[in-house]
């Protein structure tokens, strides 16, 4: 349950941040009002996921995760560029993720 809560909380991270970008500096309200109800919701579940997992891990999922799925979501409907240096700093987030993970295995 708590990797489930995780992922929602990653969801509405991702999906506040996109409608930061069309908040145009939170001058546009419908999209400014989603990205503060977006976080709030995003943080509340984090929270939630805390009770049962280490915050070290935890964080590092729903960091790392988000910023690999944003810049995903820049490069692939927001026009931004895919250069190699983004490409391999995306990978080491991931590479990152799965090792923090791995490494947790242990008891």
């Amino acid at each position: 349950m708590p990797y489930v809560l995780l992922a929602c909380a990653i969801g509405t991270d991702v999906a506040a941040t996109c409608a930061l970008k069309y908040s145009v500096g939170l001058t546009r309200l419908w999209p400014s009002v989603i990205t503060v109800a977006g976080y709030v919701l995003s943080f509340y579940l984090f929270a939630l996921a805390l009770k049962s997992m280490s915050v070290g891990t935890a964080y590092a999922i729903w960091s790392g995760v988000g910023t690999a799925t944003i810049a995903a979501i820049g490069v692939l409907f927001m026009g931004e560029s895919m250069t190699a240096a983004k490409a391999v700093g995306i990978a080491l987030v991931i590479g990152g993720v799965v090792l923090l993970n791995l490494g947790g295995v242990a008891h």
